[in-house]
């Protein structure tokens, strides 16, 4: 429950990883913690079936939706992008899946936030562009965890970020800058022409977008705000957001 209401219902989009020798639908338990105590909300598991699902009947029942993120990346062929080094570990039916979804959830107005894969998932799926390596442009510093420090260690804050002036995170964060974690080696490189740039890094990386005045609570960020959400105020008021979002959605789907 939140406010007295109902908890919203929030769909969080699937992995598929082969677990022995069979395909699994998956969804990091941080994200379904963060949805139930930052949101507020109800998590359910959307699974990546891109054959026969009607995307829009789904989108129809729900109130909100997280697209999480991924140690895979977005088959670059969806952006026009050159060709994946041999050792990237792809989810070709997620991408089958997500990229239509992320569109007609825009269209739909469904509240969006969308994390570290899921933030390039929803550029991509508007229209824009990726890096594969951000740590290997100029002047760029290594975005990537160190994968031999324990967890609390890897999600632990990396760098500041500076939040743009009058935007959705400035709207709900008092302060120009915020510290946040940093686990990843992809980053935008062009943002879609509806979204707006909401953060950097020190080094001049996109960090956040959002949509822009046409679109309803649309979030994409590329740090784990899910990652132990209640001890973090700044990861708390992002999730407190899409929360409220998708309660007033809720009513809107109610007609209360």
């Amino acid at each position: 429950m939140a406010n007295g209401m109902t908890a919203p219902l929030i769909v969080l989009s699937a992995c598929v990883r082969e677990i022995d020798i069979h395909p699994f639908h998956v969804v990091g338990e941080k994200y379904l913690e963060a949805v139930r105590d930052g949101a507020g909300g109800f998590p359910l598991m959307l699974p990546s079936l891109a054959v026969n699902c009607d995307a829009t009947e789904i989108l129809a029942r729900v109130d909100g939706l997280l697209l999480t993120g991924s140690p895979s990346n977005i088959e670059p062929h969806h952006y026009n992008g050159p060709a994946s080094t041999p050792d990237t570990m792809h989810d070709t039916q997620r991408d089958s899946f997500a990229l239509p979804l992320i569109r007609d959830a825009v269209a739909a107005g469904v509240p969006l936030l969308a994390i570290c894969r899921g933030c390039q998932e929803l550029n991509v799926a508007l229209g824009g562009t990726l890096h594969q390596t951000v740590h290997a442009l100029p002047g760029r510093i290594d975005h990537r965890e160190d994968k031999s420090q324990p967890r609390d260690v890897q999600y632990g804050p990396a760098h500041d970020i500076v939040l743009a002036p009058g935007g959705m995170l400035a709207s709900f964060w008092p302060e120009p800058k915020a510290a946040v974690n940093s686990l990843h080696a992809q980053g935008i490189d062009r943002p879609a022409p509806d979204l707006r740039v909401e953060a950097t890094a020190p080094d001049g990386q996109i960090e956040a977008v959002s949509g822009d005045g046409s679109i309803g609570f649309c979030l994409g960020i590329q740090w784990h705000p899910e990652w132990k959400v209640r001890d973090n105020a700044f990861s708390m008021a992002i999730f407190t957001a899409f929360g409220d979002a998708a309660r007033t959605h809720a009513k809107e789907r109610s007609g209360s």
